[in-house]
């Protein structure tokens, strides 16, 4: 096992020419989202005046591949094919019989793993005429995505991103942009979503609930705006598999194959994408690694949070999804890892793990950046707060082989790199980062205003 090498890469010719949509595989298919007001299965009329007609036929596709457009791999082929890295310097730190590997995401124009989808959204959206996207963003990933790929198709970009965020992370505003798009802090005093919430608490933290109901709101205004989403939805997840298919490739090239995988899961765009090739070779029989989502502690929807319909926004202007959620009026401490801080999570991997294909952890956040430390006086890349939920996660496993003598091959997804998020190390440093007690009393009160769908 010491003699692979330590970085797998791929030609840009091996750059995936299909998408993977899990659900063709699944034993039963996912519960349909409901109309907000008729608790009806939605149609593609109801979600026409947010989304492109080619993303709404993704999101109901029971298709397995679907095809990238030349396009869209070619706007991929500035960064992907990503690397898969072998980590052997945190192994001997750890001291471990493991390998973990991690596919390494922070290569992107936005230094995530989200232009992954921002590129085929931005795409089909100008294919069809629209002049101007709206989005909100957490800690700003996924906001600064947008901005770059809307760049690409010539089209506007408008961001509201969750206040906490806005604040701790003030360059993440500065790359928006740079790349030409506006961005306001959420709640704003430019939606009727926001100013209620500032009515209520003129301090508050915002939420992605919160920052996705002004988004939305700003979208349905206008008939050449669409609306976009980078995380939860099955069309985001289903563009997201680039990267587990192209670490399928890679590690056939060095005849490995995953014991465990790993990822850390907010919304679960990331974890999906790295997850759902595999877990697809794992219903076909042809592996059976043990597929596991870390999500942090103060924000945990899969470990603490309730199976059943939820709005995706604060003010209930998306679809009710099932999913495990914490309430759609749940407001999240706010840690550092800005891109975990969402109320619920993706109806697919709220089926899947319903279903008991994955498994599912929670992670203090002080243990998270004690992992990402090492990870990065290891490997020299600083990753983002939300990866190092994976890489402690990781560490633990890895830990564990060493005192079993398992010679397990781990593999987790870097889905970012830290540069923006430097003050967060900054506090760990100083000893300022504390772990938040989850607030048991908040949850159950968001729960009890969660609607009550008859099934």
């Amino acid at each position: 096992m010491t003699d692979t090498p330590r970085r797998v890469l791929l030609d840009e010719h091996e750059l995936p020419r299909h998408w993977y949509n899990i659900t063709a595989d699944l034993p039963e298919a996912p519960p349909p989202p409901l109309h907000p007001g008729t608790h009806e299965p939605i149609g593609p009329d109801d979600l026409a005046p947010l989304f492109a007609d080619a993303l709404i036929a993704q999101e109901v596709s029971s298709e397995r591949y679907i095809e990238i457009p030349e396009e869209v791999r070619d706007v991929y082929a500035m960064w992907r094919p990503t690397p898969l890295i072998r980590a052997t310097r945190l192994e001997r730190l750890l001291d471990t019989p493991a390998q973990i590997w991690f596919k390494y995401e922070g290569t992107s124009p936005a230094g995530s793993h989200k232009p992954n989808t921002a590129v085929p959204q931005a795409y089909y959206n100008a294919r069809e005429g629209v002049r101007r996207l709206t989005t909100e963003t957490g800690a700003g990933q996924w906001g600064s995505a947008l901005a770059f790929a809307a760049t690409q198709f010539d089209l506007e970009c408008e961001v509201w991103q969750v206040a906490a965020s806005f604040q701790q992370k003030p360059y993440r505003a500065s790359m928006i942009r740079t790349w030409g798009a506006t961005i306001h802090s959420s709640p704003s005093e430019l939606t009727a979503a926001g100013r209620q919430v500032r009515e209520r608490d003129p301090d508050s933290p915002g939420s992605l609930g919160i920052a996705i109901s002004e988004a939305v709101e700003a979208a349905l205004a206008d008939d050449a705006t669409h609306y976009a989403l980078g995380s939860v939805l099955n069309h985001v997840l289903l563009h997201q598999t680039v990267i587990g298919e192209e670490a399928l490739t890679q590690f056939a090239k060095v005849g490995l194959t995953p014991d465990l995988i790993i990822g850390c899961t907010g919304g679960g765009s990331n974890f999906a994408g790295l997850s759902f090739p595999f877990l697809r070779e794992k219903l076909a029989g042809r592996m059976s690694p043990h597929i596991l989502a870390v999500e942090p502690a103060s924000c945990p929807t899969l470990t603490k949070g309730e199976y059943r319909y939820d709005f995706g926004d604060l003010a209930g202007m998306t679809p009710l999804m099932k999913m495990h959620t914490l309430g759609h009026d749940f407001i999240p401490d706010p840690i550092h890892a800005g891109g975990l801080r969402y109320h619920g999570m993706a109806p697919l991997i709220s089926h899947v793990y319903e279903l008991g294909l994955i498994d599912a952890t929670a992670m203090p956040q002080t243990a998270c950046f004690e992992a990402g430390l090492n990870f990065a006086r290891t490997e020299g890349i600083i990753p983002a707060p939300e990866p190092t939920h994976a890489i402690a996660a990781a560490v633990r496993e890895a830990l564990a082989c060493r005192e079993s003598g398992e010679e397990k091959v781990i593999l987790t997804a870097v889905c970012g790199h830290g540069h923006f998020d430097l003050s967060a190390y900054d506090a760990y440093l100083s000893g300022e980062l504390v772990d938040h007690e989850l607030d048991t009393d908040q949850i159950a009160e968001a729960m009890s205003r969660v609607p009550v769908i008859a099934e």
